[in-house]
């Protein structure tokens, strides 16, 4: 696995479908960039409300807020003030109708990273639907001059076989990523009024945190 290279990037975009994905998908890289002095902006599409939707202690307009500042303050642990933080606020779970009605925030978005920058987005292969709609969304933006990565989170953050993959090895940042996607505490178990929402399982904080984060070369 070769390693990923970022000399030049002074201008990064990361795209998360969902207020956690930013940190499962990309936290090493962030760190990576910050650390050369890149400025890195984060949009969130959704708004997450879905992941506890029948939890009388956490209606929706308290679970979104809770997301909200459970990214906020994991980003700003690795230096991203909430300025450079968008939360676009689409509906969780119903990505594939309003990114084809809706597309115009997440596209602006987009073309605001000019040549030289870089574009970081779920991969269309994830299996989540709402990865795949923004994936797709994506697809269909245009961006001259900018270079496009694609990260991978369900199944398994192994990435499929077309485009050539490259790795940011975590190294000693591999338990503050650990304990980062852990702040997510909405994600963590800490609702248990619904007994069918969302809770990350051992085995997939496990794949989250594995020793390199894979990215898939694009075309823009």
């Amino acid at each position: 696995m070769r390693p990923l290279r970022l000399d030049g990037v002074s201008d990064a975009l990361i795209i998360a479908p969902h207020p956690d994905d930013e940190a499962i998908g990309a936290y090493g890289l962030i760190r990576t960039l910050k650390a050369k002095g890149a400025r890195v902006r984060i949009v969130v599409v959704a708004d997450g409300a879905a992941s506890h939707a029948a939890s009388a202690r956490w209606p929706q307009t308290r679970l979104v807020a809770e997301r909200r500042r459970e990214t906020l303050l994991a980003m700003l642990r690795i230096g991203i003030p909430a300025s450079d933080i968008r939360f676009l606020g689409l509906p969780d779970g119903h990505l594939t109708a309003h990114c084809v009605s809706n597309p115009r925030a997440l596209t602006r978005a987009v073309k605001s990273v000019v040549g030289g920058g870089l574009i970081v987005s779920p991969d269309a292969h994830d299996a989540h639907p709402d990865h795949q709609a923004v994936a797709k969304l994506l697809a269909r933006t245009r961006s001259p001059g900018t270079r496009r990565l694609a990260y991978l989170v369900w199944p398994d953050r192994t990435p499929p076989r077309t485009g050539p993959t490259r790795g940011v090895s975590l190294g000693a940042t591999r338990g503050a990523k650990r304990a980062a996607i852990c702040r997510y505490r909405t994600q963590m178990g800490a609702i248990t009024d619904d007994p069918r929402g969302f809770s990350i399982s051992r085995g997939e904080l496990a794949a989250f945190t594995r020793p390199v984060e894979l990215f898939r070369e694009v075309g823009p």
